[in-house]
């Protein structure tokens, strides 16, 4: 059994119009989002193992600032390819870089990450920022995840929602 935890990037700003999209920051907002949400996975035991963020400055600062509520170091990996990906994607990352993990968190973008979590478990919500879902997979090895029957959601948060 593995569990994939699904982060969508806490809000980000849009106070400087130039800013490429790949650049923009997190607001306030965010920057209380993230760390809420990583001190909500510690609570919770679920804590991820490895961590694969987008490049994207908003997406890997969400990484950075949740994963500093750990009270273990969890490395931060970053690739572009989860900029804009499809669930398949998001999926194709989750095979090459899963590891050995038994809980891997990949921090994204929607509107991949909604169907994403659709796409694994046939249900699911709209993924506002910041939002969290758990889904455990009946599989050994993350490199079957794309063959993987569907796979079972056993979470669903959103930042707002929690205590």
């Amino acid at each position: 059994m593995k569990t994939l935890l699904i982060l969508r990037h806490a809000k980000s700003s849009w106070d400087h119009p130039g800013l490429r999209d790949h650049d923009r920051p997190l607001n306030p907002r965010g920057r209380r989002a993230a760390p809420r949400m990583g001190r909500f996975l510690v609570e919770r035991d679920l804590v991820p193992d490895r961590i694969v963020s987008s490049t994207a400055v908003r997406a890997r600062t969400t990484a950075e600032l949740a994963a500093a509520e750990f009270d273990l170091e969890v490395e931060i990996e970053t690739t572009r390819d989860l900029y804009g990906a499809s669930p398949d994607g998001y999926i194709e990352v989750a095979e090459a870089l899963g590891g050995a993990a038994e809980r891997l968190m990949l921090v994204g973008h929607n509107p991949g990450i909604t169907s994403l979590v659709w796409q694994l478990t046939g249900q699911g919500e709209y993924m506002p920022t910041a939002a969290l879902a758990a889904v455990e997979l009946d599989i050994e090895d993350w490199s079957e995840l794309g063959s993987a029957r569907r796979g079972r959601l056993i979470g669903f948060w959103r930042p707002k929602a929690l205590p």
